[in-house]
């Protein structure tokens, strides 16, 4: 419940954007609000959905379309994962950095609707710990409505 309507609330905000986008990973807790990722270069960041107030762990990606299709584009772009809360308590915000790698096919009969695969390397701030990370979920591109006659 909890998620959806973290879902609802970010699609309904995000309409007054136009053409930005939000993805969900459910296996990961994960939600993602982005610019458009159709185009050459977009923006991301995400935040972990698994807890309230104990982490706001939020990465943010520039991306880079390296091949667009007329149904899939390959991307890839370097994160910087942050967490602002350890501020208040005088530890470092910054945690670590990311290689994401990944695609986004559209999904048939429902134009704006995709599905999100990615890996993405992982390493703590001081390079020392790293995790090989892997995503699967939804995306839906919110497309700017045509303007009256």
């Amino acid at each position: 419940m909890k998620h959806t309507l973290t879902l609802l609330l970010l699609s309904v905000g995000l309409t007054a954007f136009g053409q930005a986008s939000v993805a969900y990973y459910p296996f990961n807790n994960v939600v993602s609000v982005s610019s458009n990722a159709d185009r050459a270069f977009w923006v991301d960041a995400r935040v972990q959905t698994n807890t309230v107030f104990g982490s706001l762990s939020t990465t943010f990606c520039p991306m880079v379309n390296v091949v667009r299709k007329e149904h899939i584009n390959y991307y890839t772009g370097l994160g910087i994962r942050a967490n602002f809360l350890n501020g208040i308590d005088n530890r470092d915000v910054l945690e670590g950095y990311s290689l994401h790698i990944g695609a986004r096919a559209h999904v048939p009969f429902v134009p704006n609707l995709r599905v999100a695969v990615e890996i993405a390397p992982y390493s703590r701030k001081d390079l020392k710990v790293g995790v090989l990370q892997s995503f699967l979920g939804i995306a839906y591109q919110f497309a700017k409505k045509p303007k009256p006659l």
